[in-house]
């Protein structure tokens, strides 16, 4: 599809052939222009990376509300009365 726009075929044309949106054909060649380093931004292999950290992270931050949040309710626990137990 990109070789074919960079051929020089409109890209309106390519896109009907296609049956996507222009919208979608300039956003791959503007993600093939940075994985070819002639833009800045993220490469797709970055992006890749970015998103497995991300899912490996969400879990790890649920993990941890738990813990915070019991560690919440155990600070909050209130001694029987009379105090802990006498010691022998």
């Amino acid at each position: 599809m990109l070789d074919l726009v960079e051929s020089g075929r409109p890209v309106a044309d390519v896109a009907e052939a296609l049956g996507i949106s222009d919208q979608t054909i300039y956003t791959w060649r503007r993600q093939d222009r940075i994985d070819k380093g002639l833009d800045p931004g993220l490469t797709s292999a970055e992006k890749s990376e970015l998103q497995a950290a991300k899912q490996r992270i969400a879990p790890l931050k649920a993990e941890l509300a738990v813990h915070r949040r019991a560690s919440e309710l155990l600070g909050k626990v209130v001694p029987p009365e009379g105090g802990s137990r006498p010691s022998r």
